[in-house]
């Protein structure tokens, strides 16, 4: 099983993926008194809480446990597990949670799964808010392999969680404009330039490198570089004179423009955009998740309560004028609702050496 390369800057991230919880102030006026609302200057923005994660990991080096972003009292939530790392927390500007495992206590365990319990239909990844890695099974982990699985849990006690989907994970083959080839649909990522040259990024598992692809019927390039299992993202040189616009298509007569990269948070609003069910939002709820499919195992990917449809594969995961991940699988569908994984935008790029744009 290829593993994928994880950056410095996804490390710090993922490790300590931003969040907000307010501490609400009182005014002691009478027995009924009300909390005073937070003042403006205490509230973070998804991308400010990421950045204080960042710093906070980074001055604390090993003593955070993770951290995620509370969308409703927009401040950043830093797991210790010590007093000593909450006062410091506290002193830059975020919430201290003291809880009961370490991020070490956490990857040995996620090491162990790894190890021991490769089972496709199953996934998992740390849940910052839990302390806890949550493992799912979707529906095709039964017998034999729930019994291994459950055997592999047990044995981790309170570090694990297991939580069961009714639907099967998959690559969804079958955001953004449908692009074709050979037969197949998927839909085109972000566009992107290499070297100067314009390109766009998809999914991995969409096609294989030298395919060639097309959009409303005509020939619009070849693809470059494909990496799946391991990694999902893949790379396609536009040839001829095509439009490329750093914009994602909304299916409203409208487009949202595109400007940059960002890292996922927990907690962190989102949508994305598909060639077979359009546009749906939802919320980041898991980072550097392992998710092995029929087809292999691909790590790193960002976990969201975003439904997506055979088809929507490859498309645009973005949040206001960032571009976020490139739909790679789950389960589910957008009538009753699911799970769906995204391979992180950044990375890909580095891996290309591109550019938004």
């Amino acid at each position: 099983m290829k593993h994928r390369r994880i950056t410095k800057r996804r490390t710090a991230i993922a490790g300590a993926a931003a969040a907000a919880v307010v501490g609400a102030a009182f005014t002691l006026q009478s027995a009924t008194a009300t909390p005073a609302p937070p003042r403006a200057a205490d509230l973070l923005s998804a991308p400010a809480a990421a950045k204080l994660a960042s710093s906070v990991s980074s001055d604390l080096r090993g003593d955070t446990a993770g951290a995620y972003y509370d969308t409703e009292t927009r401040k950043l939530v830093v797991n210790v597990v010590d007093k000593a790392a909450a006062d410091k927390v506290r002193a830059k500007g975020a919430v201290a949670k003291v809880v009961q495992h370490t991020l070490a206590e956490l990857k040995e365990a996620r090491t162990t799964l790894s190890d021991k319990a490769t089972i496709p239909g199953t996934s998992w990844s740390v849940d910052p808010r839990k302390n806890k890695i949550v493992v799912t099974a979707d529906r095709t982990v039964k017998g034999g392999k729930l019994r291994k699985l459950d055997t592999v849990l047990d044995s981790l006690g309170s570090k694990v969680t297991l939580q069961r989907t009714s639907g099967e994970y998959r690559p969804f083959v079958a955001g953004g404009d449908a692009i074709t080839s050979g037969g197949g649909r998927c839909s085109l990522g972000f566009n992107v330039t290499v070297g100067g040259e314009p390109a766009f990024i998809t999914a991995g598992h969409c096609g294989k490198k030298g395919s060639e692809w097309s959009a409303d019927g005509a020939a619009i390039g070849t693809m470059e570089d494909s990496q799946f299992p391991g990694n999902d993202f893949a790379l396609v040189k536009y040839s001829g004179d095509v439009e490329h616009p750093s914009a994602v298509n909304l299916y409203n007569g409208s487009t949202q423009e595109i400007t940059k990269a960002a890292e996922a948070t927990v907690g962190q609003k989102v949508k994305r955009s598909g060639s077979t069910t359009q546009v749906h939002g939802g919320e980041v709820t898991g980072l550097n998740e392992t998710v092995n499919y029929s087809e292999g195992t691909v790590e790193g990917l960002i976990k969201t309560n975003v439904c997506a449809e055979p088809g929507d594969s490859g498309g645009a995961l973005f949040a206001g004028s960032s571009a976020v991940g490139l739909t790679s699988g789950g389960s589910g569908d957008c009538s009753a609702g699911g799970t769906t994984f995204f391979q992180p935008v950044p990375e890909a790029l580095e891996e290309f050496g591109a550019e938004i744009g």
